[in-house]
């Protein structure tokens, strides 16, 4: 029998300080019922000797001081797995959204996990096939690995996550493959795009959905990407499966985080967040990766949205420091109606050179990829001096560059939002633009390789 409190001292947004406790654990779930029957739950946020402060998930309108039952269940906040988790949709406490039946549960799994050993990974060295040129030539995502996209308000960077889960997959093995996608704080119009885009594609019959609504209990979205990814933890390392966990937008789980925080009448951090922020990522974060002597994987794709275009802002600055790269969506691009808009300058792929190659993608990949680095970047410097000194201005070498820079964003970036480029599609158009370019000003591919592919 649990032991029923009615002490509730004081109410702070969505905090419950509960007193006169024994024995309550940092993490345990907690269940408060109402005064009219209704019960909500929530977790300890704080334990002292004799007080404990509660985070509630569904918020606390309503709540009575006077007549709150309050009772602590002495376990924390699980996911209950199976393989019939594929194929479905929940909501970012766990419970089904799609009208489904409950899963009949395998084992229960505490959502908070644990980052992966650094001493037990292995090292990400397989490519995985985004058919996406931009990712998959310049800068290419390795099972494993953590790469997150940088992107901005009014950016396409839903349409680019749901591209990728229908189409990525890892090149020349049969292994099984999954989709781990969790929403936080997302409009209902956002949300119904993704389930009809899973839907309609089939790629829902290899995915598992997590979808936060933006009136949802804000609280409900600091548990939505660990219940992604404690699914992506059973599928890969229980079951074996190759798994891609795509988590947007983690500038909401970061206000969020803010907002507990604020009631808790924390000390703020930069720009208003915790000073914790770094760690909390981190625990994410670095639950992503490759174990020894494990065939299941999981690859990280976090989505962020940088408040005001800020690079510098906490959020991808800090998740910058912990994440193997990062792809950056570009509004210049965007505002040319370039999709999608990605930036191959600045953006990076940390990992790239372990997954590409012979017997990886193709012999030539990092030459051509160095190579269309080189060139579009002294065709935009070309394109700067154009608008400064005019195109008459320009020596017939730079006019060269600046028509390589309009045909690389023309035809190499831009693709149809359902068009899956195979790598060999996106190599050989990589050659197709580097022709513009005279033979012997390609001094950053092999010569055996210029002689293979450039007079194709």
């Amino acid at each position: 029998m649990l032991k029923e409190y009615l002490t509730v001292s004081s109410i702070s947004g969505p905090l419950v300080v509960v007193e006169k406790t024994t024995d309550v654990k940092y993490a345990e779930l907690v269940e408060v019922e109402f005064s009219e029957g209704s019960i909500r739950r929530g977790k300890v946020l704080e334990s002292s000797s004799d007080k404990a402060l509660v985070q509630m998930f569904e918020g606390t309108i309503g709540l009575d001081v006077v007549s709150a039952r309050v009772r602590f269940l002495g376990k924390t906040q699980e996911l209950g797995v199976s393989p019939d988790l594929v194929g479905r949709v929940f909501d970012g406490a766990g419970r089904p959204r799609d009208n489904g039946p409950a899963i009949i549960a395998k084992k229960y799994m505490d959502i908070n996990g644990n980052p992966i050993n650094p001493e037990a990974r292995a090292y990400p060295q397989e490519f995985i096939q985004t058919g996406i040129s931009t990712i998959d030539g310049m800068n290419p995502l390795v099972r494993g690995q953590k790469l997150p996209i940088f992107s901005a308000a009014g950016l396409p960077h839903g349409h680019i996550a749901a591209q990728i889960a229908r189409q990525a997959k890892v090149l020349g093995k049969q292994e099984s493959f999954a989709v781990v996608f969790g929403a936080m704080g997302i409009t209902f119009e956002e949300a119904d795009f993704f389930m009809r885009d899973f839907r309609d594609t089939g790629a829902i019959e290899r995915s598992v959905l997590f979808i936060n609504l933006a009136n949802d209990p804000a609280v409900e979205r600091i548990s939505t990407p660990r219940l992604a990814l404690t699914a992506a933890e059973y599928l890969a390392f229980d079951l074996d499966m190759h798994v891609l966990v795509i988590l947007i937008d983690m500038t909401f789980y970061c206000e969020s985080l803010r907002e507990v925080s604020a009631a808790r009448k924390e000390i703020p951090g930069r720009r208003g967040y915790p000073g914790y922020l770094y760690t909390d990522l981190a625990t994410i974060y670095e639950r992503a990766g490759r174990i020894k002597d494990k065939k299941g994987s999981i690859t990280l794709l976090p989505v962020l949205t940088m408040p005001d275009d800020d690079k510098t802002h906490p959020i991808p600055d800090l998740t910058g420091y912990i994440t193997e790269g990062q792809i950056i969506l570009s509004r210049e691009l965007h505002r040319k109606g370039i999709y999608p808009p990605v930036d191959v300058l600045p953006s990076l792929s940390r990992l790239k050179d372990k997954g590409i190659g012979k017997d990886k993608t193709r012999e030539d990949h990092s030459d051509v990829l160095n190579q269309l680095f080189a060139c579009y970047a002294k065709g935009k410097e070309a394109r700067e001096l154009a608008v400064i000194l005019g195109e008459a201005a320009l020596s017939d070498v730079d006019k060269l560059y600046l028509k390589f820079a309009d045909t690389f964003e023309d035809k190499f970036v831009r693709q149809d939002r359902n068009e899956n480029r195979s790598i060999t599609q996106t190599l050989d158009m990589g050659w197709e633009i580097m022709r513009l370019i005279p033979k012997e000003e390609l001094k950053r591919v092999r010569e055996e390789y210029l002689n293979k592919y450039y007079s194709k």
